[in-house]
């Protein structure tokens, strides 16, 4: 149809497609600059990111596309214009609306320095994690957080410059509002850590005995396809570090990493990545490249992952039906291990320095740590020079350690190196959103322990399709919350999950 024929929105949602195969490519890079790519081309894939970065900035914001937004939309209110619109329609309206204003406001030139810097960083992360050494990534830490600031500043705040970024994650969240939350958080976790720490621990050392590469394919890949997925549009692979991404509900992709004296880690974080690529599967195909086929944040995203990872993953129902299988794929690591026996061990309580290695009680007080390091940086109270002495003292304040070496300290995760500010609060998030969704799942399926010690796992994910996955961002964080329990979030449910389930185990 000839482009003076097609309507304002016809055009919008062509663009708007054509912005996501920008990054579709850029996701596919970014893969297999994790998976595939060969040390010596490291720099030409900083360029081509920052060059793809620039490119889909530029047309995000161009002066077409914001002519085209204007005829359907007041940009400074958000007033519609256009009329006949359907209801959907409507939504994407909106969403693209909150889009441009917040890209809008960044320049090209910025995105695209900011995009080679972390990708160049991020090799630099991971050399100085192998060399255990900060002061090697130091110097590209000042650069991103002094970027950060000025992004912050860009894009403006109320309050505290890490609004502004936290507001890229999770829009639904201040600093304020996230302290509120963790602050109360922190006091219940604290009171359940003392008393799991005065209580007998379980035997795992049958968790740690060595499985091959192989066998830990096996497990992988036996875990992988028990999950109520069409693995049509899904595959799994390795990677240092697992992660999930998706180019589109009919093309999502998931990775782990074995672990030879830790199998189980294989097995979580498959599930983990599972709860991430069935949430972007079951977004609304027919709206593609729209607001209505993306997740409404990565809080929302974090809670479909810990949902299956622990929520499922981990209750005695999931593992009921699935050790007798597991027993056969590991005969001589797991005979005369009873179940009851399996199940304590894999929930073992225990201060330990890998956030993503943690324990159910323990990993918010992670996400915890780094959220105040992040507002320290943001806001200039904390030099990044002083930085690795900050993050043990207040690791000796948490937990009672101090990380033998950066590696195991600040170093851990890669977020920084990719200028990821405002992104750990989510991790916390998400685990209070899958608990305070949860209680509603288990009020309207009272039998679902029954249902899923039989290895019924599809009903579990039609119910987030129905309260989750199908909205994409027509609902916010805090609107799905409310509109599938009732109740506005709060940290009481995953609280009440936390101790009813390791009062149980631990016998406190």
């Amino acid at each position: 149809m000839p482009e003076e024929k097609r309507s304002p929105y016809e055009l919008l949602a062509e663009k708007s497609k054509a912005i996501h195969i920008y990054h579709s490519i850029l996701t596919l890079l970014h893969w297999d600059q994790e998976t595939h790519m060969p040390p010596g081309g490291i720099g030409i894939r900083s360029e081509q990111i920052a060059q793809l970065s620039h490119l889909a900035h530029e047309e995000k914001t161009s002066k077409s596309y914001k002519k085209l937004l204007e005829e359907l939309v007041n940009l400074k209110t958000g007033n519609l214009k256009a009329k006949g619109l359907s209801k959907p329609q409507k939504i994407i309206v909106r969403e693209w609306r909150k889009d441009f204003n917040r890209s809008n406001k960044l320049p090209s030139s910025f995105v695209k320095a900011f995009s080679q810097l972390t990708s160049e960083a991020s090799q630099i992360w991971a050399m100085a994690k192998k060399e255990k050494n900060f002061k090697l990534f130091a110097p590209s830490l000042e650069k991103i957080v002094a970027m950060n600031r000025e992004k912050a500043k860009i894009l403006g705040f109320k309050d505290h410059p890490y609004d502004a970024l936290l507001e890229g994650h999770e829009p639904c969240m201040t600093s304020a509002r996230v302290s509120k939350i963790f602050d109360g958080l922190q006091v219940e976790l604290k009171k359940l850590l003392k008393k799991i720490a005065a209580a007998k621990k379980p035997d795992v050392r049958f968790l740690h005995r060595l499985v091959s590469d192989e066998k830990q394919s096996e497990i992988g890949h036996w875990i992988a396809n028990a999950m109520p997925v069409d693995r049509d549009y899904t595959r799994l692979d390795l990677s240092s570090h697992p992660f999930s991404m998706s180019l589109h509900p009919r093309d999502s992709r998931i990775t782990t990493r074995y672990l030879p004296k830790a199998f189980i880690s294989n097995i979580f974080s498959v599930l983990h990545e599972e709860g991430h690529s069935m949430y972007e599967m079951g977004l609304p195909v027919e709206h593609w490249g729209t607001g209505l086929c993306e997740a409404a944040s990565l809080s929302v995203h974090e809670s479909q992952s810990r949902w299956w990872e622990t929520l499922i993953g981990r209750s005695l129902p999931f593992w009921k039906h699935f050790y007798p299988q597991l027993q056969k794929i590991l005969p001589g690591h797991l005979k005369g291990v009873s179940l009851d026996k399996f199940y304590r061990a894999i929930h073992l309580v225990t201060p330990s320095f890998i956030r993503v290695e943690a324990d159910e009680v323990t990993y918010c007080l992670h996400v915890i740590l780094r959220f105040e390091i992040e507002k320290q940086l943001i806001a200039g109270s904390l030099s990044v020079a002083d930085l690795p002495a900050a993050w043990n003292a207040k690791f000796k304040d948490l937990f009672g350690l101090t990380p033998p070496d950066d590696a195991q300290g600040c170093l851990q995760d890669i977020h920084w190196s990719l200028g990821e500010f405002g992104y750990f609060p989510t991790y916390a998030l998400g685990n209070i959103l899958a608990a305070h969704l949860f209680s509603a799942f288990a009020k309207e399926h009272p039998d679902w322990e029954g249902r899923v010690e039989k290895g019924d796992l599809a009903f579990v994910r039609e119910w987030l399709k129905l309260h989750i996955h199908q909205w994409g961002r027509t609902y916010d964080f805090d609107e799905l919350a409310k509109r599938a329990t009732g109740k506005p979030i709060s940290e009481d449910a995953y609280c009440h999950y936390l101790k009813k389930k390791y009062s149980h185990i631990y016998n406190l």
